[in-house]
């Protein structure tokens, strides 16, 4: 069974929300390592439909000698998680799965060597609900928003989690990585 690992880039007061945000800050070569080892471990990507309708433009554009992450996110399976959504056909590789539901989830873990979610907030909440993240990443930006949609919003389900690592970036982004609470 592979692992379900989920990777954000988030702001101090937890703004998640299109991150164009984190320009400004340097993607040096420690933060490529981390987000190259999240994307080395999965042969599938798990999105939610806005998050998939962001990616499948701005990804299926790119070729490596863009963007070294271009052929992970290009041809990896990837499985969009939609209740309006009828096909994925815009972007190579896709499969709709319907509506979220904690089975289908389980099923995809079961049967990759490791799934990969980034952005995704309702979704990522859904899987945190439901017991199925395996490892959370924030890359957690040192800035503040004051606005936008937050990874745990107010009256949002509480959850308890377990700081496995901790490790500082070029800029002040600090990558911390959790697990289920132990």
């Amino acid at each position: 069974m592979g692992a379900l690992k989920v990777h954000e880039f988030i702001t101090l007061d937890g703004v998640i929300e299109a991150p164009s945000w984190t320009a400004p800050y340097p993607f040096g070569e420690e933060m490529t390592e981390a987000v190259g080892a999240l994307t080395a471990s999965s042969d599938a990507i798990l999105l939610g439909r806005a998050t998939y309708e962001m990616f499948a433009p701005a990804w299926s554009s790119r070729g490596t000698e863009d963007d070294p992450g271009a052929l992970f996110f290009n041809e990896t399976a990837k499985y969009v998680v939609s209740s309006t959504l009828e096909r994925a056909a815009d972007w190579n590789n896709s499969t709709v799965l319907g509506p979220y539901g904690p089975e289908a989830v389980r099923e995809l873990k079961e049967n990759s060597r490791g799934v990969y979610v980034s952005g995704s907030a309702t979704l990522v909440r859904a899987l945190l609900a439901d017991g199925l993240v395996d490892e959370l990443h924030l890359f957690v930006y040192p800035l503040t928003l004051g606005s936008g949609q937050r990874l745990f919003p107010e009256g949002a389900a509480a959850h308890t989690l377990s700081l496995t690592r901790c490790e500082r970036f070029e800029g002040g982004v600090a990558h911390m990585v959790y697990g289920p609470a132990a």
